[in-house]
């Protein structure tokens, strides 16, 4: 009893090793694929979040992944489909593609912040400018 436990768990250790499909002859390597990821993460943010400028830019977005990569369906379809077999290395890219999304993020974050600093002081000059002009223009 004690060999059959044995053996049992001997082949599901080799059976978690195996590979569940082949590697496709076009296979997406793992950096082009979190780049690419990453863009359908944002490009499909942009068509959730305002579709209409999609529309007036005149914006596919999926053909404009496969144009920005040179690729096509099926190869991504192919690529995507491999790596998920790998459970390991699919984790990997999506933490990866997380990653570049949190810090994009915070990047775009920042720069708002400058930008709305830059804002609030020009309209400050502004005023001081509009005040010193009026100060000027008075006549006693």
């Amino acid at each position: 009893m004690r060999v059959i436990a044995i053996v049992s768990l001997f082949f599901m250790f080799i059976s978690c090793n195996e590979k569940l499909l082949d590697k496709p002859e076009n296979l997406i390597p793992k950096e082009q694929m979190v780049a690419i990821l990453q863009d359908l993460a944002i490009v499909n943010a942009a068509k959730t979040t305002n579709v209409q400028v999609l529309r007036d830019n005149d914006i596919e977005p999926m053909d404009y992944i496969f144009e920005k990569y040179n690729i096509d369906s099926l190869q991504l379809v192919e690529s995507d489909r491999y790596y998920a077999s790998l459970p390991v290395e699919y984790e990997k890219i999506y933490k990866e593609v997380e990653a570049n999304l949190e810090s994009g993020a915070k990047v775009l974050e920042e720069q708002k912040k400058v930008n709305d600093s830059l804002r609030v002081a020009k309209e400050s000059l502004k005023r001081e400018k509009e005040k010193a002009e009026k100060a000027t223009d008075t006549l006693p």
